[in-house]
């Protein structure tokens, strides 16, 4: 398939646009992309005339919910948090996500092509997140990367969801105790299976335990922590468990991180995954709740990616959220680049979504305009090479 005679919104580091170029796919993954004089016409091309529109990578969403919870079902489709134990790293976003929930296609309709989701924040560790297409019928032939991220909470949801059942933690001290217990077995776990596997004549290897076996990828660097924190203190419990620990870790939500930046700008982390903005004060949390904070956290040097946290904010709605932070005071580049290139590189994903690159998914959206005009919809929205019947 061709792209012809459009122009290129790239989003790739150096923020390419081709005024008048083209796209050639093959299969799932772009082939080409150049100006429209270097232009060749192969007999199998299927030729898609863009005259007068732009391309833009397919969206990303960096954290929602999408399948966890069904469409309109209540507590039948409710899949999200596992509340029947505080520690629950062995959870897997896949089991639970069902591609036929409504609010796929609704995505797809908003040009989004990929997202992060996963299990819910009531739980200290609530599981492992994937990173999936959009479109598909099987999770397993969805999957960009799962495990993509271990899913942390902190502050206010696993108090009142353990409150509630006389159990602990029902205090923040608790919560972080909980963590620190549990990775601190789970690294012990993870050195004796090494000593073990390096020395198998002199040492025992441990019993199989599979909380501890999913906590493995973080000490190994191949997948960071999420950690769900709005509060100050409590972003600051997340870099204070990840510098003890040495693993990689994203803050999500991050309300508080617009009051704190001049600290967060030290710290080594991989990026913050902010927002949804579009939402009410509706826990004591949210007390500085402001859409101006993806604005003010981007310029000051830190990696952010705009996010819906679907179904708090539905996930058709990630462009209007770009383009409030927008009329905040956030760059519109670099808003743009917080729904796709920045989003992916922050979730470690980049390598085959988020910008328009030859190699890369050939996820592309085809806009009679900006995507963060509210008026635009996509008149076009293809995935992995696919072009989506969208309405």
């Amino acid at each position: 398939m061709v792209i012809k005679n459009v122009e290129i919104h790239t989003m790739d580091k150096d923020n390419t646009v081709i005024e008048r170029g083209y796209i050639r796919t093959d299969g799932s993954k772009i082939t080409q992309i150049g100006e429209m004089s270097f232009f060749n016409r192969f007999n199998k091309d299927e030729v898609i005339n863009g005259e007068g529109m732009r391309a833009y990578p397919g969206l990303i969403d960096a954290h929602t919910h999408l399948g966890m919870y069904g469409d309109s079902t209540g507590f039948e489709g409710d899949d999200g948090n596992e509340d029947s134990d505080p520690v629950m790293p062995h959870l897997r976003a896949i089991d639970a996500i069902n591609p036929l929930d409504r609010y796929f296609e609704e995505a797809r309709n908003a040009g989004i092509t990929t997202v992060i989701t996963g299990p819910g924040s009531a739980d200290a560790i609530s599981g492992q997140l994937a990173a999936i297409k959009t479109y598909g019928k099987r999770i397993d032939k969805m999957i960009i990367k799962a495990p993509v991220a271990m899913k942390f909470a902190l502050g206010e949801n696993p108090k009142v969801t353990f409150s509630d059942k006389d159990q602990s933690p029902i205090t923040r001290m608790a919560t972080a105790a909980l963590i620190r217990e549990t990775l601190k077995k789970a690294k012990k776990y993870y050195l004796d299976k090494k000593s073990y596997e390096a020395d198998k004549e002199n040492y025992d290897c441990p019993e199989y335990d599979a909380k501890y076996e999913s906590l493995i990828p973080l000490f190994q660097k191949e997948i960071p922590a999420h950690f769900h924190a709005h509060r100050a203190d409590d972003i600051f419990t997340a870099v204070r468990i990840s510098r003890e620990f040495d693993i990689d870790y994203v803050l999500v939500h991050a309300t508080d991180a617009y009051l704190i930046c001049e600290e967060l700008a030290e710290e080594n982390m991989l990026g913050i995954l902010s927002g949804p903005i579009l939402t009410d004060r509706s826990k004591p949390e949210l007390l500085h709740l402001t859409p101006k904070s993806t604005g003010i956290i981007s310029k000051n040097g830190i990696k952010t990616a705009i996010i819906t946290d679907h179904p708090e904010t539905p996930i058709q709605y990630l462009t209007l959220c770009a383009a409030v932070a927008v009329r905040e005071g956030m760059d519109k580049t670099t808003a743009l680049k917080s729904i796709t290139s920045t989003a992916a590189e922050i979730c470690g994903i980049s390598d085959r979504v988020g910008s328009l690159e030859v190699g890369k998914d050939a996820d592309i959206i085809l806009y009679n305009g900006s995507p963060l005009n509210i008026m635009n919809k996509p008149e076009k929205v293809i995935i992995n090479g696919i072009i989506m019947d969208i309405k």
